[in-house]
């Protein structure tokens, strides 16, 4: 549950139908923000670790790579490991499937590795169904509806109830965009709000993508405001960091950037810079300062470089302590596996955007 503390009279939550340019409504509480999606499960037959065991969290992305050469891989997102079954050799992985799964009919030899080191193997798996279970509702307390809802509420029919494609749209307590979400209404139910005349209670089924628990510490923090300290993401792991990393980037593209002047040197703190997402924090934060945004992978910063985003070329950039950058991330692995530098090819991207790069 999250309230409203000071936003100069606005909600921090803004239901909107953007295709047609309205507003269904304001308020500033909402619950079933926050869960735990729905995550695919594998048993993995005949596992066998390549180097230590693979328990609990796993890695942002993990891929399954088939022996099949001819097959492409696929992958697991937020992958966690439940250990082994007892007396088997089967390992249980769970993580968000990127909706395209294995190929069909597949279920031969695999190796996984998280982006950076193989994991392990295993001769055959199966895809376990997820249980059934229903998904809470998006609760929007003491909403101020817009003319259009009122409508849809009054005449209560089925149709007038579903509200299509919307948009809530997420501020700070400052008042400042910060994020937002789609999802595909429909209208639960809905009851007079104890928080004030004309007000009322909203329960929303369609609710898509909750934010996983692990992240709320991490949006808890940015919806106070973002950070007034550069580096404030350093002491995080790189799950935590990646969740980060989505709201400087949600944040980022939403705002309106003032492009310095070309010739202008900036620095890069790379003491930090020991996984992906510290790479374009610390980036960010050099272009446009503490929480700042400047790309969230190498196709992003590339459009980065093209202005608008608080940089005209060609500048020059400081990069200290790169050190680290290489000793973590210039042995990095494709899907398929195969092996790359991504601070080779994240400087490659710097230099044709006209940035050149020193470093210290």
């Amino acid at each position: 549950m999250h309230r409203d503390r000071d936003h100069r009279g606005q909600g921090r939550f803004t239901l909107t139908d953007r295709g047609r340019g309205h507003v269904w409504g304001v308020c500033a509480e909402a619950e079933g923000l926050f869960g735990e999606p729905r995550r695919a499960t594998y048993e993995l037959f005949g596992w066998a670790p390549d180097g230590a065991e693979v328990r609990g969290w796993a890695g942002a992305r993990v891929w399954l790579v088939p022996e099949d050469r001819a097959l492409g891989p696929w992958l697991l997102e937020d992958a966690e490991s439940l250990g082994q079954h007892p007396g088997t050799d089967g390992l249980v992985l769970t993580g968000l499937d990127d909706y395209e799964g294995p190929p069909e009919g597949y279920r031969g030899p695999v190796r996984l590795h998280d982006g950076y080191r193989w994991l392990g193997s295993c001769q055959e798996f199966a895809c376990l169904l997820p249980p059934e279970r229903t998904e809470p509702p998006l609760v929007l307390r003491g909403l101020a509806p817009g003319d259009r809802l009122r409508r849809a509420l009054a005449t209560g029919t089925r149709r007038a109830l579903d509200l299509d494609e919307a948009w809530l749209e997420i501020r700070d307590d400052r008042g400042e965009p910060l994020t937002d979400r789609m999802l595909r209404p429909q209208v639960r139910t809905w009851q007079p709000s104890p928080h004030g005349t004309d007000l009322v209670d909203l329960e929303l089924d369609g609710y898509l993508a909750p934010v996983p628990g692990y992240a709320r510490p991490i949006w808890e923090r940015w919806l106070a405001g973002p950070p007034d300290i550069a580096g404030a993401w350093a002491g995080l792991g790189t799950r935590r960091r990646g969740a980060w990393l989505d709201l400087v980037r949600e944040r980022g593209c939403q705002l309106d950037h003032q492009d310095r002047q070309a010739g202008h040197t900036y620095e890069l703190d790379g003491r930090h810079i020991t996984d992906e997402p510290g790479l374009y924090l610390a980036l960010g934060e050099a272009v446009n300062g503490p929480g700042g945004y400047f790309g969230g992978c190498l196709g992003a910063l590339a459009d980065c470089l093209r202005g608008n985003f608080g940089c005209t070329a060609p500048a020059t950039l400081v990069w200290r302590d790169a050190a680290t950058a290489r000793e973590h991330l210039s042995r990095a692995l494709t899907p398929k596996g195969e092996p790359y530098d991504l601070v080779a090819l994240a400087l490659d991207v710097l230099t044709e955007g006209g940035m050149h790069v020193t470093f210290t």
